[in-house]
């Protein structure tokens, strides 16, 4: 099932025209997208190097055409779970960019008070339900959210489904194998879709994966796999629709690999010295970004003029989004229980460092 799904869609793919049959102004809106989150994550990194941004922070560069056509393929009222890699679905999510910036800046501001970081994004309104900074942490939990619409609506266009974000070397931990098969044991309307951008921190998934081509995993659970081009945007957004429309309609969860790759280190920190220079210069020879502006351009869907302004629109907006985060207050101590427990506890933690074990007249 897993490969005759994967090489009808490789056929498609190879047959379309580079833009489909797909509205300019569709097209320009994927174009902004991506730009923003270009624009997002080079900032961040710069924000890191300069001590504004703490604690981990890893970026979606190389990788914008699978977060936007994903997001692109999601319903509003849809259900996400995220790796820690999240900035750029929180952005084509409709998170404000500044808020996402406060967030990493540790702000009261950010999306999570500040107390979730670059990591943890979530908002509850968007049905963003994080960002786990526990490799494979998010699959139960966003099984479980698929069983529970199971109990809330049935089956058919209109209902809720989950997609579920995974990194290539998440796909051998036993949660992946264990959720895979609960979800489609009791048919929940689930796709889980890895973003194999090629390395597992620094090991290439042929190393790792006995089958590298992660989407036939699915065969194991009789769970339909797709692979798809993770540079094209239409690709991964036609693939993604397609399986969550079987996810409602069907309750058949799906499994969708989207394969990139990512053009910098693991997190900010790491330097990429397990790539060779050539096989730096191939990645970067197939950015999505400036190669979905020299179609766009080719198909006349933008001029020079109109590609420069919404590239400069995106930088403004980030540049906005560093100044809101800079000027946003800093949690106080007085903070650090608050939503500890989500409603009150009796006897819940309360005293800050130095404050004495009892207090003073008891």
């Amino acid at each position: 099932m897993a490969d005759e799904s994967a090489t009808a869609s490789g056929e498609a793919a190879a047959g379309r025209a580079p833009l489909g049959d797909e509205p300019g102004r569709v097209m320009r809106e994927y174009y902004r997208q991506m730009t923003l989150i270009r624009a997002f994550e080079l900032r961040a990194a710069e924000m890191y190097q300069r001590a504004r941004i703490g604690g981990y922070c890893h970026l979606n560069l190389g990788e914008e055409a699978t977060v936007v056509g994903l997001m692109a393929a999601l319903e509003a009222k849809d259900y996400l779970f995220t790796t820690y890699r999240d900035h750029g679905y929180a952005l084509a999510r409709g998170l404000e960019p500044g808020r996402i910036m406060a967030e990493l800046f540790g702000k009261t501001t950010g999306v999570s008070g500040g107390r979730g970081g670059s990591m943890h994004l979530f908002d509850a309104k968007a049905r963003l339900l994080g960002g786990y900074g526990i490799v494979g942490g998010q699959i139960p939990p966003a099984t479980g959210a698929a069983l529970a619409l199971t109990y809330r609506s049935e089956p058919g266009p209109d209902a809720e489904a989950v997609m579920c974000l995974l990194g290539d070397g998440t796909t051998n931990i036993g949660s992946f194998h264990e959720s895979l098969n609960l979800a489609a044991l009791w048919r929940l309307p689930i796709v889980y879709v890895i973003v194999n951008n090629q390395l597992g921190m620094g090991t290439p998934v042929e190393k790792a994966a006995a089958e590298p081509e992660l989407f036939k995993r699915g065969c194991s659970y009789r769970m339909p796999g797709v692979r798809v081009d993770g540079d094209d945007v239409l690709a991964v957004r036609d693939a993604a629709r397609a399986a969550l429309t079987r996810a409602r309609a069907d309750r058949q969860p799906g499994l969708l690999e989207a394969v990139s790759y990512r053009l910098r280190g693991h997190s900010v920190v790491d330097p990429a010295k397990y790539r060779s220079t050539e096989e730096t210069d191939r990645v970067r020879a197939a950015d999505p970004v400036p190669a979905l502006r020299a179609q766009l351009l080719d198909a006349g869907v933008l001029d020079e003029a109109s590609a420069r302004q919404i590239e400069d629109e995106s930088d403004a907006k980030v540049s906005a989004a560093v100044a809101f985060a800079d000027e946003s207050p800093d949690p106080t101590p007085d903070q650090l229980f608050d939503h500890v427990y989500a409603t009150p506890v009796a006897n819940a933690p309360h005293a800050l460092p130095g404050d004495p074990v009892v207090p003073a007249g008891r």
